[in-house]
């Protein structure tokens, strides 16, 4: 049987989470053994400085552009398009001009 229905929710991902000015906010939508699903808010000019991940990482922008950097290669990034970061490889991002993304992180053994 599945959930029952007053347990079931429907939203716009995107109200998750608001921008704040000079920040990066984040907000864990699922945290489960098996990985996490993220939906962060870069305001402009504000990003993650690098760094490396144990696992691969799909990153979906919703809204605004996106600079990421992995392994010293730059891709940019915009509403509706996204890219995996490789488990281990450094990666960096920074927001060209302010963006949300949803960032699911699978965990493997």
């Amino acid at each position: 049987m599945g959930p029952k229905e007053e347990e079931v929710q429907i939203e716009n991902i995107l109200n998750a989470i608001d921008y704040q000015s000079g920040s990066v906010v984040s907000k864990t939508v699922i945290d489960k053994d098996a990985g996490t699903v993220t939906v962060f808010a870069f305001d402009k000019e504000q990003g993650l400085s690098e760094h490396t991940a144990p696992f691969d990482a799909l990153v979906v922008i919703l809204e605004g552009t996106a600079e990421i950097i992995i392994s010293g290669k730059k891709y940019t990034l915009k509403k509706n398009e996204s890219i995996i970061m490789p488990a281990n490889e450094p990666h960096a991002l920074k927001a060209i001009e302010r963006y949300k993304m949803m960032l699911v992180m699978i965990k493997s053994k």
